[in-house]
């Protein structure tokens, strides 16, 4: 396996706002707000070909826009549209449930998700998809990425992840592994050691600017 270190990208925050209160939308923020985050993440996989996955997202209100490639399969982009809503204070949520089409390698469409719960030093953020293959229902499969983290401090943290894809094209389902991630500014940086000590264990540096 080629042995080639890079800049990957992923990344951005969710908040979530008191159980006792009904889910709320995000607050107007005025005409031409937008967020953006570009990130990309470098996979080094082991007996398998490295590759990188770059993601793309726009945010206004509760609007959210996202483009990705080499997600759901190798070869593969997707476009996504989702609503963006918020609520909680000391156990805080952001969710976006989304809708993509999905092109290339495989064809098809996908409802999916992003999720963030929030509580203390805690942080989980999932996200996740159920592909429908447009050509056989044999090709429809789900897809998670679920990373649990402890922030003992704003610019640093650590934790576990999991992740269950077909883009390795490895017999391993389900991978996990731990994670370790440092912020400075608008610049998160994360790394991650999937399936430690496999044939088929892999290494992604993930990179996300936040403008």
């Amino acid at each position: 396996m080629k042995r080639q270190f890079f800049l990957s990208a992923l990344g951005f925050l969710f908040v979530y706002d008191s159980l006792a209160e009904p889910p709320m939308e995000v607050e107007e923020s005025g005409p031409g707000n937008w967020s953006y985050a570009f990130s990309t993440a470098t996979y080094l996989v082991r007996n398998d070909r490295e590759y990188v996955n770059p993601t793309f997202t726009a945010d206004r209100n509760w609007l959210h826009l996202e483009g990705r490639y080499n997600y759901e399969a190798l070869k593969t982009g997707s476009l996504w549209l989702g609503y963006n809503f918020s609520f909680g204070e000391k156990l805080t949520l952001e969710a976006t449930p989304m809708v993509g089409g999905v092109f290339g390698d495989i064809t098809g469409f996908a409802p999916g998700y992003t999720l963030s719960l929030t509580c203390w030093k805690l942080e989980l953020f999932t996200q996740g998809e159920y592909f429908i293959d447009a050509a056989h229902s044999e090709g429809n499969f789900f897809y998670t990425w679920s990373e649990l983290s402890l922030v003992p401090v704003d610019w640093f943290r650590f934790g576990i992840v999991v992740d269950r894809t077909k883009a390795f094209g490895s017999e391993l389902d389900i991978r996990r592994g731990p994670l370790i991630g440092v912020k400075y500014k608008k610049i998160d940086f994360t790394t991650y050691w999937l399936d430690p000590g496999s044939s088929n264990s892999a290494f992604v540096f993930s990179v996300t600017l936040n403008f």
